[in-house]
């Protein structure tokens, strides 16, 4: 039984007495609910102490109200809340229904979701257990991050990426939205309100997240190759800084060439405009080897690369970096050290350990053939059909479908009746015509799970395709 906290204010100037007051106010919580039965009261000696009051006092109140039926003595139990039917009971909060999390037996296809088998993982117990077990600190985490996990990231990157990088330009946050929202906030210490180029279609996160920070968004047509360097040179107004997938475009999962990577970079060294590189899921790799990230390319221009555990581990953890160099990075570090860390200490340390032991490469290594396994099978149960095409499949944690009929919003909304969560494609552009299609993640769902997710999707499609056609004959007759 839990012990109230009571809501209880005297005025010793009134002329109604102390007790009184206490009981007045004691029976208006029980009336309206405050007070509950599950309620056990404090002792009267210790709430007399708390409110300043001799115990008489107290033992007067509670004897009236236990005299009227509100109060329950039990000796050396304590005093309680009585259990009365006339006694209005507080009514229970109304929980909204979640967007974002659908009912527990919904295949849940929605992209960005890895596979949640780290937590099952005993190195990553270990870590925890180990982060835990450390001399406990007395002072806040270092606003840049703890030394080991930077470390950790440097060694991460040089295996994982080809990546030279040294401890002192990363910066640890609290992932992707922190790291943009840092961003920003840099970039408004030069001016009010920076104008930041993104890719369309593209990552709808990263745009609301920049402009709740005081960003103003433009947009730039890309295909599934993302941006080309002569987009750039068509440009009237320079941005102060562009957003950019070159690893694999969100959502289109193409990949940027060298060249078009090497003309961003002279772009951006011509007209000081910082560059952001969103690494978020180049560890998963299917049928194409990796080109060099843009922050490895020799260049003056600034960049910075934006990576994060949520696709390798899982967004639960909240846990990025950020790869700084030159001035941007000067300014980005002062700027985190003036707004301070967003990531406890205990979850830097066992995420530092968990690295260090070898669990992430392990773990991404297995996760790699779990991630090729479902690939193969959407590739075997869509790949034959000739009214879809499959693409984003080089790499990462989805794949997008596109269909010229019937309308994907229609599809995912019989899908969702049938148990089956999808985005459809629309959701993805800003300012161009979006293209008629789904986008398939398939990281978190079991095999069977997404094999029975194919087989609904497929039906679908087909069944209301037939049916609009059929509609569409039966309106020309």
């Amino acid at each position: 039984m839990s012990e109230a906290e009571l809501p209880i204010e005297l005025d010793r100037n009134s002329s109604i007495s102390l007790a009184a007051q206490v009981a007045s106010q004691l029976r208006a919580a029980i009336l309206n609910g405050v007070l509950r039965p599950e309620h056990a009261l404090p002792a009267t000696r210790r709430l007399a102490t708390e409110l300043g009051i001799s115990r008489g006092v107290v033992v007067r109140a509670f004897e009236q109200l236990s005299g009227e039926g509100f109060l329950e003595s039990n000796g050396a139990g304590g005093t309680k809340v009585a259990v009365r039917p006339d006694i209005n009971s507080r009514p229970p909060e109304k929980r909204k229904p979640s967007s974002t999390s659908p009912p527990a037996d919904v295949i849940d296809l929605t992209p960005g979701r890895p596979s949640g088998s780290p937590f099952q993982d005993k190195q990553w117990r270990s870590a925890w257990k180990s982060a835990v077990a450390e001399q406990g600190q007395a002072q806040l985490p270092p606003a840049l991050g703890t030394t080991a996990l930077r470390e950790a990231v440097a060694d991460h990157l040089a295996v994982s990426r080809g990546l030279a990088v040294d401890p002192h330009d990363i910066i640890i946050t609290g992932g992707t939205s922190d790291a943009l929202q840092l961003v920003v906030a840099m970039l408004r210490n030069q001016t009010t309100q920076p104008r930041i180029l993104v890719e369309d279609p593209g990552y709808p996160t990263a745009r609301r997240v920049m402009t709740a920070a005081g960003a103003h968004i433009e947009t730039v047509p890309v295909d599934e190759n993302g941006l080309k360097s002569s987009q750039l040179a068509a440009l009237k107004d320079i941005p102060d800084a562009v957003l950019v997938t070159p690893s694999h475009q969100y959502p289109l999962g193409g990949r940027m060439a060298v060249q078009e990577r090497i003309g961003l970079l002279k772009w951006a060294e011509q007209h000081g405009v910082l560059v952001l590189e969103d690494d978020y899921d180049s560890e998963f790799r299917h049928s194409r080897m990796p080109l060099p990230a843009v922050a490895s390319l020799p260049s003056r221009a600034d960049v910075v690369l934006l990576g994060t555990f949520s696709k390798n581990l899982s967004p639960w953890l909240r846990c990025g970096y950020l790869v700084v160099r030159g001035d941007a990075g000067h300014r980005l570090k002062a700027t985190r050290e003036a707004l301070d860390t967003p990531v406890a200490g205990v979850l830097q340390s066992a995420i530092a350990h968990y690295i260090q032991a070898g669990g992430l490469s392990r773990h991404i290594t297995r996760a790699r053939r779990e991630y090729a396994h479902r690939r193969g099978l959407i590739i075997h149960r869509l790949g034959s059909r000739r009214d879809l095409e499959l693409s984003a499949l080089d790499g990462g944690l989805h794949a997008v479908v596109r269909f010229n009929h019937p309308e994907a919003a229609d599809v995912a909304a019989k899908a969702m009746a049938l148990g089956v969560r999808v985005i459809p494609l629309t959701g993805y552009y800003a300012d161009r015509p979006a293209e008629n299609g789904l986008v398939l993640g398939y990281g978190a769902a079991t095999d069977l799970q997404l094999a029975k997710a194919l087989t609904i999707l497929s039906g679908l499609i087909k069944h209301v395709g037939q049916t609009e056609v059929q509609a569409d004959s039966s309106d020309q007759k």
